[in-house]
């Protein structure tokens, strides 16, 4: 076997990898608290938004996300949010499940200054995109931790809701 680049005649014949596709597997909508602002760390302005609670809905899943978490923001000079949430959901058949969400929030200044005053602003005017982790036991909810997941999010005054995908 030998460590050669694969050549352009070779690549051309080798079968095309399937395209990843996305099936909704469940929406989020998290109730959240003001900011806690931390100043300047890390190249950006660190904040703190609490997760107060909220609700979990697919077709495999249902529950609710426990007060107690938060996301830990890092907001770039360009604008753009890096979030990093950790919360955990209780599902309807009392299992829990821990979520480590990170992502990206940006869009044009404009933008992004009504969603930061509260304002009910169309998603799809700005991006805001994560990929969710989750820590399950064996069981019912293991197909959770043995798939990869995107969310398309949107930020309002008061919560956060996530469309989650799992990428097949």
């Amino acid at each position: 076997m030998s460590n050669r680049l694969v050549d352009a005649a070779e690549a051309s014949r080798m079968p095309r990898l399937p395209a990843p596709g996305l099936e909704h597997a469940f929406r989020v909508e998290a109730a959240v608290a003001g900011p806690i602002e931390m100043g300047l760390v890390d190249g950006g302005k660190r904040r703190i938004i609490p997760i107060l609670g909220g609700l979990v809905t697919g077709p495999q899943i249902k529950g609710e996300v426990l007060a107690g978490g938060a996301d830990w923001q890092v907001v770039r000079e360009s604008g753009a949010t890096m979030v990093l949430a950790r919360y955990t959901i209780k599902t309807s058949d009392g299992c829990h499940i821990s979520v480590v969400n990170t992502g990206v929030r940006k869009g044009p200044a404009e933008v992004l200054k009504r969603v930061a005053a509260g304002e009910k602003v169309d998603p799809s005017t700005y991006y805001f995109r994560s990929t969710p982790t989750f820590e399950v036991a064996d069981g019912h909810y293991a197909w959770l931790r043995e798939n990869v997941f995107v969310c398309t999010g949107a930020r309002e005054a008061t919560r956060v809701i996530l469309d989650c995908y799992m990428v097949r």
